[in-house]
Parts: C-alpha cells; sequence; structure tokens
C-alpha cells in the first residue's frame, strides 16, 4: 500500500466530506463545526473524570497552540 504524501490525503479528505454532503459547503462546514463543539464537550468531560495523578498534571487544551 502507498502512502500517500499529505497534502494528498487532506484534498481526499476534503473531497470525501463534499461528496457526502452532496457539494454543499455550508452544510458540510456547519457538520464540522458541530463535531469541533462535541469532542471540545468531551474533553471537558474527560478533564472533570480524570485523576491529576494519572496525567501528572496533564491538561486538555481546548485551542491550538
Amino acid at each position: 500500500m502507498r502512502e500517500q504524501p499529505i497534502g494528498e490525503a487532506v484534498d481526499d479528505e476534503i473531497a470525501e466530506v463534499l461528496a457526502y454532503h452532496k457539494g454543499d459547503v455550508q452544510a458540510a462546514i456547519a457538520t464540522l463545526l458541530g463535531d469541533i463543539r462535541y469532542l471540545r464537550w468531551q474533553l471537558v468531560l474527560t478533564e472533570g473524570a480524570m485523576g491529576r495523578g494519572i496525567t501528572r498534571g496533564w491538561r486538555p487544551s481546548y485551542e491550538r497552540d
């Protein structure tokens, strides 16, 4: 199996997202924003449930560095 360069993989993912939404860019963006909200909420729940000793003080980041 041939590995794709990162740029090609991203282009393929974009094409898949747009195909799933039948070319509707606004619907694709809305779905991706919903996914971001959901994953941030999962981080909040995980942070609340995990013990400080397990992660040796690591805390999740909600924004890109």
